[in-house]
């Protein structure tokens, strides 16, 4: 009878734990779609970091300002891991959470989060009103393009609060939100592949170390 090791060899294969064979075009595959993944990210998060410069350019056009977002070393990527809070203070991080909401097909969570952080800091009566409106029809109300999960009490009592907006309509329906972002997308964006290819850190070559 011939042994494993045997048919391994003969077949070209690579014996894993059970005596399952993993083939090296295997392998080849599995490294060709990390790399098509990790491409795919950074196509995204370079598409949300365009727009975000282009919105800031205007913004700021008067001013003269400009700026630019780079990316972060490991150890600026790794503080993200630390809090919920640290990752969406940060823009480049924020712009490649969202590229990651987006991959999971959820990124209406963190527009609406952002669309409620810019109407808290709404000051005009009559903007406050046209906002809370446009964030009720884009998110809330029923078969909303960007409709979130929420439960109906919840959507009830936005749906009342906007005929008189305040600071605080959509108070309640953003806490929710934050807090399924935090517990289910947020752990799954540290695990992600272009996350952890953020925080490594690029080895240092033994010339550079005698320098």
């Amino acid at each position: 009878m011939q042994s494993a090791l045997f048919l391994a060899v003969r077949h070209g294969g690579r014996m894993e734990r059970g005596g399952r064979r993993r083939s090296e075009p295997e392998e080849a595959d599995k490294g060709r779609m990390k790399r098509t993944i990790i491409k795919d990210w950074k196509a995204r998060l370079s598409y949300f970091l365009q727009n975000s410069s282009n919105s800031n350019k205007r913004k700021s056009k008067k001013a003269g300002k400009h700026r630019n977002y780079f990316r972060p070393s490991p150890e600026e990527a790794q503080l993200w891991s630390e809090a919920f809070d640290e990752l969406l203070a940060n823009k480049y991080g924020l712009a490649a959470f969202r590229a990651f909401l987006k991959s999971e097909f959820c990124e209406e969570n963190i527009e609406f989060w952002l669309a409620c952080e810019d109407f808290k800091k709404t000051k005009s009566p009559q903007k406050l009103t046209s906002k809370a409106k446009k964030i009720y029809n884009d998110f809330i109300e029923k078969e909303a393009p960007k409709e979130i999960n929420i439960d109906f009490q919840t959507k009830n009592m936005i749906a009342q609060n906007i005929q008189e907006a305040t600071h605080t309509c959509f108070s309640a329906a953003q806490k929710r939100v934050y807090s399924l972002m935090e517990n289910n997308s947020y752990p799954r964006f540290l695990e992600s592949e272009f996350y952890q290819e953020l925080c490594k850190k690029t080895p240092i070559s033994r010339a550079a170390q005698g320098t």
